[in-house]
């Protein structure tokens, strides 16, 4: 055990062993919290069975589509690739010990750990409910119920449920000027607009939208 721990902590899988401590405890808040599931539900951006299509989405998200990762979440992605690479480091650290060989183990940890990402993302996209939707207006104008509060100035998530039956959590930011009280969890909000810049959901309080009967 006191061998591993030496090799955890050595370059170059000490570059990953941190980022995969934050991984596990991201997804033992999720179980936690009960937001695993609809995490697994979330959007990416719309893809097909090559590197994906950008379609007008910007920063990160654009930039998850043209590697060939897009349409299934980031989570799920970041996760992939830091777990391979972190255990390509890991093996790699322990056989060889020259600085340039272990430079080159970073880069093949990388490598490793995009390719597997690719595969699974490839694999996830034929899964029936699982496919991504496209991240654009097409959201426009349905409910969802804030799960992480939100403000003007504060991302948080909400759940919408969609068409097809399924749900999904989407990146939200709220309606209101700097400064307003932020939207707690549990509010029903009505999704106004889609900013695909940032790859996020503008919301506002769904008032008589939530309830037409009164």
């Amino acid at each position: 055990m006191g061998d591993f721990f030496a090799t955890a902590t050595q370059f170059p899988v000490v570059l990953f062993t941190f980022p995969l401590v934050v991984v596990i405890g991201y997804w033992l808040f999720a179980a936690l919290t009960g937001l695993g599931g609809d995490l697994f539900g979330a959007a990416g951006t719309d893809a097909s069975d090559g590197a994906g299509d950008t379609g007008g989405a910007g920063g990160f998200a654009g930039l998850l589509a043209a590697l060939g990762l897009g349409g299934v979440p980031v989570t799920v992605v970041f996760s992939c690739v830091i777990a391979v690479a972190w255990f390509v480091a890991l093996v790699g650290t322990a056989a060889t010990a020259h600085p340039l060989a272990r430079i080159g183990v970073l880069v093949l940890a990388l490598w490793a750990g995009w390719q597997a990402t690719w595969l699974l993302a490839r694999l996830l996209r034929r899964v029936p409910g699982f496919a991504a939707m496209a991240r654009n207006a097409d959201l426009v104008g349905l409910l969802c119920e804030v799960r992480v509060r939100c403000s003007a100035t504060e991302f948080g998530q909400g759940l919408v449920s969609l068409p097809d039956g399924g749900t999904a959590l989407l990146d939200i930011r709220a309606d209101g000027e700097e400064g307003a009280e932020p939207l707690p969890p549990g509010t029903t909000v009505l999704i106004y607009d889609y900013d695909p810049e940032g790859d996020f959901y503008r919301v506002a309080p769904a008032g008589a939208a939530a309830d037409p009967l009164g």
